[in-house]
């Protein structure tokens, strides 16, 4: 089973929060995000750069980009393919309302038989067929769910 971190579970494990720490060593999982996942994470420490106000805004925001970029260097990524693409069509054609990206992130993880680690059950549970869990809490929740 593929367990694929979205970017809130991306930006949990770079804070090192306890239980997602825990339930990820625990389970023994392959450190695995999409594409998808590596651009919003960049995009978020770009921003935090070109909206630096002084010279020690500007070293912590770079500070924190290159902890990302070495964080993110410990993932398998999985990539928005042919077949994730195609997943993604088909999900767009059945008018689901949920944002372009996360969209991206949904189709990337059913065209690998993925569960989907996050904290956005809202947004992801519209999805048919995909499977979804938030680690960030102590036990599985009955969102753990495939539809």
């Amino acid at each position: 089973m593929i367990y694929v971190l979205d970017t809130d579970h991306l930006s949990l494990y770079g804070r090192n929060h306890p239980t997602v720490i825990a339930r990820l060593l625990a389970a023994r999982v392959q450190l695995t995000t999409t594409a998808i996942n590596v651009e919003e994470q960049l995009r978020g420490r770009l921003a935090q750069i070109a909206e630096a106000k002084d010279g020690s805004a500007l070293s912590g925001a770079y500070q924190r980009l290159v902890e990302t970029v070495m964080m993110l260097s410990e993932f398998n990524v999985l990539q928005y393919d042919t077949k994730s693409h195609e997943v993604y069509q088909a999900l767009k054609r059945s008018r689901i309302r949920v944002g372009t990206q996360d969209l991206r992130i949904a189709s990337i993880t059913l065209a690998h038989d993925g569960v989907l680690l996050t904290r956005n059950l809202q947004d992801f549970e519209k999805v048919p067929g995909l499977s979804i869990q938030d680690w960030s809490v102590n036990e599985t929740l009955s969102s753990d769910r495939l539809l």
